[in-house]
């Protein structure tokens, strides 16, 4: 008989792995004495170390104690499960053990980099023992599956969107792209050309929507939004409205296209891609979908009334301005003219609506603050600076920065490219930046005045004619699909994925991935990897026609459950139905689990009264056995 099949019925036999994490937790414990303790504890057969236990020696130990019929449970000392939890459970498949009779003890996070000393091993030995008792009640338990659709549903037709359905479709996945604008392009579309490559925000738009229409396993729905989701991985049921376009941004733009006669097919300037025509009336439909790819993308952030004489002065513009303005200025004079006036001199000033100081700038109307740095900005604002430079040599250009941070391979090369082309550098403090303010007399309508740290805080004023406010990037208005879908947001309000290094394109809700600049801020490149990740997860998911997902959901014991229904209403992701059932020839009320939604949050645990309901792998028998063991030791 198979370890596999035998050891949930043996007396349970532990073999416990402590790592030393490459000096990260040996360094501050002493793993030796750890693992000594550990082989007086009852129900231990080995305890072993190792300088790297996720390595493949590090592995190979614990197979081959598996094997051997030494062990039939494994508890594993060392950084926290987030990282590795995944590599030792395939090492105890691959050696025909479950792999759920496994258990963690985070020993580096929560013992050696806040511990020291003697008292570093102590905890180390406790937590360890609580592991082990841990793992002696633990059963075997099997993945659940789920059936899923060979289909995802991508919410956004910007570039990450575009990007995300095109390499779906190419995988063999039937994709729709649901866009709430009539364009496909998103904010690229209000380009000219794309950082550092230099190429044609037009052309790569036109290149990917066109191929995304081309493709027969795409359906593009424009000017429709979601207006309801039920479901979970696999088997996503989304209600589409498709309706004429009622914005006012949109409805302006359209009737750009038809004054200029264009059709669909074709890329419109700072519109998009006029991908099919405009709908007339209202419809709605219900797609089936087994994934969900985020695209929602990013708004440009808009400065308050009055922030750097924004809205009080004609001549205070936005960077997307800027673009817009000299994409449409046809001239080729020695000087910049914008809106029929000569630029003699224009102030480009970064961090606008970034890196938001609590204390120092003022919170929106929600309250709150853009703390991150947008990323993108610098380099966009020194490649506008060099471009003036190099189009209109009469336009002298100022910069005030308060750091420049081209952080992106090849974008260095714009701050050089800015300094050769004479552009001027003016560094500010976050709490003392530069005061705009309007002449009433003389050459120029503005002052720019700063002090200066490049030059020891000294006082410095231009007059110029243009003052430029490089703004930053917020995230998209989708408050309505957060909370229909309940979605997790970071403190930034961007939407917020598991593990920015184990799993970074994936949210908390299972079969729901995100793509580009819904997440944070990235310029082109990035927004297209991270897409194409998503893409790459989501045909992962979808390919095998069914979901194996983790066990450790909510379980209802039927002979406890009274049916009072406090768990239904304390469940966050509406997991748990009440359903009728017959008991005694009685029709009653009982609680039911969907382990398909379900997160294994515990939080219907905590309010059942009778006990009725515990968590798979996190039962309270197993938390109550670690406490005891902790007490004990």
């Amino acid at each position: 008989m198979s370890t596999k099949k035998t050891a949930e019925t043996e007396e349970p036999r532990v073999g416990v792995y402590i790592c030393h994490c490459g000096g990260n937790i040996s360094d501050h414990v002493d793993v030796k004495k750890v693992a000594e303790n550990l082989e007086k504890v009852p129900g231990v057969a080995v305890a072993h170390t190792n300088m790297f236990m996720c390595s493949d020696p590090g592995q190979e130990l614990i197979q081959e104690d598996i094997k051997s019929g030494k062990i039939n449970r494994v508890v594993v000392a060392s950084c926290a499960p987030s990282l590795h939890e995944t590599t030792f459970r395939g090492a105890i498949k691959r050696a025909d053990m479950n792999p759920y009779l496994y258990e963690h003890a985070n020993i580096r996070e929560q013992v050696s980099w806040v511990h020291h000393g003697e008292a570093a091993t102590a905890k180390a030995t406790s937590l360890v023992t609580a592991a082990v008792a841990k793992a002696k009640e633990l059963e075997a338990l099997d993945p659940i599956k789920v059936d899923a659709a060979r289909h995802a549903t991508v919410i956004g037709g910007g570039i990450a969107g575009l990007r995300a359905a095109l390499d779906l479709a190419q995988r063999g996945i039937e994709v729709a792209l649901i866009e709430k604008s009539p364009f496909l392009g998103g904010q690229a579309a209000n380009l000219e050309r794309i950082v550092p490559t230099g190429e044609r925000a037009a052309d790569l738009i036109q290149d990917l929507a066109a191929k995304v229409m081309a493709d027969s396993r795409i359906r593009v729905y424009t000017c429709s939004r979601i207006v309801k989701s039920e479901g979970y991985v696999g088997n996503f049921k989304i209600t589409l409205k498709t309706q004429p376009p009622d914005s006012q941004a949109d409805l302006e733009k359209l009737q750009e296209v038809a004054a200029k006669g264009e059709k669909p097919g074709r890329f419109v300037p700072f519109a998009g891609f006029l991908a099919v025509k405009v709908p007339t009336t209202a419809s709605e439909q219900v797609l089936d979908s087994g994934a969900i790819v985020f695209a929602t993308g990013f708004s440009t952030y808009t400065p308050r009334d009055g922030e750097f004489g924004y809205g009080q002065n004609p001549e205070v513009i936005t960077l997307p301005q800027l673009i817009r303005f000299m994409s449409q200025e046809k001239s080729r004079g020695r000087s910049l003219t914008i809106n029929g006036r000569t630029i003699r001199r224009v102030a480009l000033v970064h961090c606008v609506g970034s890196r938001q100081i609590p204390g120092i700038h003022e919170p929106d109307a929600d309250g709150g603050l853009n703390e991150y740095c947008s990323r993108t900005c610098c380099a966009a604002t020194l490649q506008a600076a060099s471009e003036i430079r190099e189009r209109y040599p009469l336009t002298h250009v100022l910069e005030y920065y308060r750091d420049i941070r081209t952080y992106g391979r090849g974008q260095e090369e714009f701050y050089e490219r800015a300094s050769e082309n004479h552009v001027m550098f003016l560094r500010y403090e976050p709490e003392d930046p530069p005061q705009v303010e309007r002449l009433s007399k003389g050459n120029f309508p503005l002052r720019v005045t700063v002090k200066d740290t490049l030059t020891f805080g000294e006082a410095l004023s231009a007059d110029v004619d243009l003052v430029v406010l490089s703004v930053g990037m917020v995230p998209s208005r989708i408050a309505d699909l957060v909370d229909m879908m309940k979605l997790p947001v970071g403190a930034d309000r961007f939407l917020q994925e598991v593990h920015p290094k184990l799993r970074p394109v994936e949210l908390a809700n299972t079969g729901i991935l995100l793509a580009g600049t819904c997440q944070a801020p990235m310029d082109i490149s990035e927004a297209c990897n991270a897409a194409a990740a998503a893409a790459a997860k989501a045909t992962s998911l979808l390919s095998k026609g069914y979901v194996e997902l983790d066990p450790f959901v909510a379980q209802v014991d039927l002979s406890r459950c009274k049916g009072n229904g406090a768990c239904v209403a304390a469940c966050t992701v509406d997991a748990i139905v009440m359903q009728t059932v017959e008991v005694d020839g009685q029709s009653v009320e009982r609680a039911e689990v969907n382990p398909a939604l379900c997160t294994g949050c515990g939080v219907c645990v905590a309010v059942c009264p009778e006990n009725a309901i515990d968590v798979k792998g996190w039962t309270l028998e197993q938390y109550e056995a670690m406490v005891d063991a902790i007490v004990a030791d």
